[in-house]
């Protein structure tokens, strides 16, 4: 008989049992070792924070929100664009690869003082930069899934009349979809990387922006509580994508979940 029959799924339970077990090390350590504050609060005291500040973490919640989904529906709508063009051509792809693989390897912090200096302190900063660390995880995945198509497959198809755009189209981006898809659970993680980057380096506004401010008022706590409202809205965006992935590409993990 499964977990699941006989009325509790324990693997459906495990996030929140972990998750309550870490809080509660975590509440006993810094109790028991008697931590300061400024050191390490613990989850009650950050609790207290977040009640108290509730208004200004809501408020700068939704801006980190709003500049990463902005920044990440660019780097969707681009890399899925550059990730076909690369995967189209194995030319495109060995001169192009090199490239991005190098601007991927710049820190996305030294990039946004430049942003700064093109668009100013701000919103648009902080979306550029959830852009930019967001684009290089979707252009690879697409990109890879079109070009390692199976040379058999293509000498068949060819063989039977079909075209380089009837590939590409029939099976080569059909193909490439399982890995876009799963590539967005990657770049949604990365793109509150950006956005956050930005806010603490150039914004008025932002998660960032506010635990900033609160570190230097030696404010640890709020600091804390910015933090617990990034992973939230990580993980709650994770799970989307996850879960569009699943929609989307369910016939993929098929055997996987037969297999199960």
């Amino acid at each position: 008989m499964s977990t699941a029959s006989k009325g509790f799924n324990w693997i459906k339970a495990a996030p929140w049992l972990y998750t309550a077990a870490l809080f509660i090390l975590w509440e006993g350590a810094a109790r028991g070792f008697n931590l300061p504050q400024y050191i390490l609060p613990a989850p009650t005291v950050i609790a207290q924070a977040i009640v108290q500040y509730w208004s200004a973490i809501w408020k700068n919640s939704l801006q980190t929100l709003y500049t990463t989904l902005a920044g990440f529906l660019l780097a969707v709508v681009g890399g899925l664009a550059l990730g076909i063009l690369v995967g189209w051509s194995r030319f495109i792809y060995a001169g192009l690869y090199p490239l991005m693989v190098g601007f991927n390897a710049i820190p996305k912090v030294a990039l946004v003082p430049v942003l700064v200096i093109w668009f100013g302190i701000g919103t648009v900063p902080a979306i550029l930069t959830a852009f930019l660390i967001a684009f290089f995880p979707i252009v690879v995945n697409v990109a890879t899934g079109l070009a390692t198509i199976e040379p058999e497959v293509e000498d068949v198809l060819r063989a039977l009349g079909a075209k380089k755009m009837d590939i590409m189209l029939k099976v080569g981006i059909p193909r490439s979809m399982p890995y876009f898809f799963g590539s967005l659970k990657v770049a949604i993680t990365l793109a509150f990387v950006g956005s956050v980057i930005s806010e603490t380096v150039a914004a008025n506004s932002g998660l960032g922006h506010m635990m900033l401010g609160a570190q230097s008022q030696f404010n640890v706590p709020l600091v804390f509580a910015g933090l617990v409202m990034l992973a939230i809205e990580g993980i709650v965006m994770y799970a989307i994508m996850a879960w569009i992935e699943m929609r989307m590409t369910g016939w993929a993990h098929r055997s996987q979940t037969m297999a199960a």
